[in-house]
């Protein structure tokens, strides 16, 4: 599957930073016995993990936005 980049720079290193801080809060709440915001706190996680480490957004290429910088 070939994606097109169209995440890069700041936006890039800020979706880095929520994933990891999506994935405390997880920890925490599931820790905390808060399933359901744990769960959901997890998958954003993942999703902001996931256009970080490809740096392709689904959003951004339905909605024409492009941050990278090439």
């Amino acid at each position: 599957m070939d994606l097109d980049t169209n995440v890069g720079g700041a936006d890039r290193l800020l979706r880095a930073l929520g994933a990891v801080l999506l994935s405390i809060v997880a920890v925490r709440a599931l820790t905390a016995g808060k399933r359901t915001s744990g769960l959901l706190a997890a998958v954003g996680a993942v999703g902001l993990g996931f256009n970080a480490t490809t740096c392709f957004c689904g959003l951004n290429a339905a909605l024409g936005i492009d941050t990278d910088d090439d």
